[in-house]
């Protein structure tokens, strides 16, 4: 019989859950916390009592309980950088989270509510591949300046997750291929894959790499400086404009891939062009990452929301696929995603590490 797994993934208004038997969701609910009823609450941290009550009347509505389950896994937040896995929930953890010394996002709740569901009834906790999945290669953190220290931060359980399908396919294990990773969604991240590491990827949320719908990429350091000493410069605005009103949204007024399509459809010269520039630079930032991999890649893969968009995909496929192989395996399941990892650790085919990993 295959394990029962459930599987918790808390967003800034959401809170998504699922059952999943195998591979197989028994279901899968998303419990919306609407403004007035978070409003009660200071800090996103002291909000996990009343998320996790949600939780068990959601079990109850579908006739299960917490002691159904085999293991219980949750989405992993801001903590220290580790390499990629599935990792024990313990009191480190847990204290790091609630710390949130290494930044304050619902994410961490994650951890936090799969803990308190599960330590009551004695069942394996766990998270796996977090956004702070670390495992550049030496080379790959230089800047450019010793101040500055390039760091981890991608879309990690999605490229593993696709990178293994994708090895699966081609059958041969993800710890034997080198693959270069794109995630298309709102951050935009371009990762190579060496032997199952992610050796070196742009940081997605703090302004590296391609724009991409609401982040404005790579952007030209010295004219960043010029907007920091412009007459009534502020940090938030300067930040906003490189992480949340870039890309997409300052060229053409929208983070919708779909709207920018059907303007395109439309004639519309400018969306047409954006799209096209947003497609160049994922493709170059690949080109940049076949060069980590000294030109041996086995597979190329376009992964996001924005890999349902057959034009970009053509665009950044039509100057790639003489590296590689493309596959497209389009949007983020990280439910799934989740789901398959607690089931390789119940089944052995995964080590459960600790935290923080030793040296």
């Amino acid at each position: 019989m295959n394990a029962r797994v459930l599987v918790i993934n808390p967003g800034s208004t959401s809170t998504k859950i699922a059952v999943f038997a195998g591979d197989a969701p028994v279901f899968v609910d998303t419990l919306r916390h609407p403004a007035h009823e978070l409003s009660v609450f200071s800090h996103v941290m002291e909000q996990e009592e009343f998320r996790a009550g949600l939780i068990f009347h959601a079990l109850q509505k579908h006739d299960l309980a917490i002691h159904d389950m085999q293991a219980v896994i949750g989405r992993g937040g801001l903590m220290r950088p580790i390499p990629g896995g599935v990792y024990a929930v313990n009191q480190a953890m847990l204290d790091d989270l609630r710390s949130c010394a290494y930044g304050a996002h619902a994410s961490n709740l994650g951890a936090i509510l799969a803990h308190a569901l599960a330590a009551p009834h004695d069942l394996p906790c766990y998270i796996a591949d977090p956004v702070v999945v670390d495992e550049l290669g030496p080379l790959a953190r230089y800047s450019g300046h010793p101040d500055i220290v390039r760091r981890s931060i991608f879309h990690a359980l999605n490229h593993k997750a696709v990178a293994r399908r994708v090895a699966a396919e081609l059958g041969q294990p993800y710890t034997s291929l080198r693959l270069i990773v794109a995630h298309l969604g709102g951050g935009i991240s371009v990762g190579a894959h060496d032997h199952g590491r992610v050796v070196d990827v742009n940081n997605a949320l703090d302004g590296d790499g391609p724009f991409s719908p609401e982040r404005g990429g790579s952007l030209p350091a010295g004219q960043v400086v010029s907007w920091c000493f412009s007459p009534g410069a502020q940090e938030q605005d300067i930040r906003q404009r490189i992480t949340g009103h870039g890309g997409c949204l300052a060229y053409v007024g929208t983070t919708s891939g779909m709207e920018i399509c059907q303007r395109m459809n439309a004639g519309d010269a400018q969306a047409n062009a954006v799209h096209a520039a947003m497609a160049y630079q994922v493709a170059k930032e690949i080109g940049a990452m076949a060069t980590v991999l000294a030109g041996q890649v086995q597979a190329i893969i376009v992964t996001g929301g924005l890999a349902f968009d057959p034009v970009l995909v053509q665009r950044i496929r039509e100057r790639v696929e003489f590296l590689a192989p493309v596959f497209v395996c389009p949007g983020e399941d990280e439910m799934t995603a989740l789901a398959q990892a607690a089931t390789r650790a119940l089944r052995g085919l995964e080590p459960v590490l600790p935290y923080p990993p030793a040296g």
